[in-house]
């Protein structure tokens, strides 16, 4: 079987996110057989709401649409290292592989900061998958956050 990546998608939900005065992350959701059940960018200023970054809104989304509380078998691609609270609800979702780009040493929960998926409480351990389409997430942060320091 071939690989194929959705971190392009990620990464122009990514662009509409950082378009809507957002952080600029996108996460998609791949069924199996590689269809996409969901797409979101964070929505944390617009929504007002802390919950809402990229990976928790594609969750609820797949999960809505497939009235599932939980997506076995499915993959997400991030353009960001989850932070711990979207390392949780991927565990909780049972998210069969986890594909990102850029790493996030300051708010990371993944391979950064508390590692949620090392922790004994981790009841699902997606295989992880990092760096992939890393350069242009970085990137896409970088220009974001200094646009907004200049």
């Amino acid at each position: 079987m071939t690989f194929r990546s959705y971190m392009d998608i990620a990464l122009d939900e990514a662009r509409a996110a950082a378009a809507r005065g957002e952080v600029p992350v996108g996460a998609v959701i791949v069924d199996p057989l590689g269809r996409i059940v969901a797409l979101a960018g964070n929505r944390t200023r617009e929504l007002s709401d802390p919950t809402a970054h990229a990976e928790v809104l594609v969750i609820r989304e797949a999960c809505a649409r497939l009235n599932a509380e939980r997506l076995p078998d499915h993959d997400l691609y991030v353009t960001l290292e989850p932070c711990p609270m979207c390392a949780t609800a991927i565990s909780f979702a049972r998210i069969r592989r986890l594909y990102f780009g850029a790493s996030d040493p300051k708010s990371g929960g993944v391979l950064q900061g508390p590692r949620i998926f090392e922790q004994s409480q981790c009841h699902h351990v997606p295989e992880v998958f990092d760096g992939i389409g890393e350069a242009p997430s970085a990137a896409l942060l970088k220009s974001f956050f200094a646009e907004r320091r200049s």
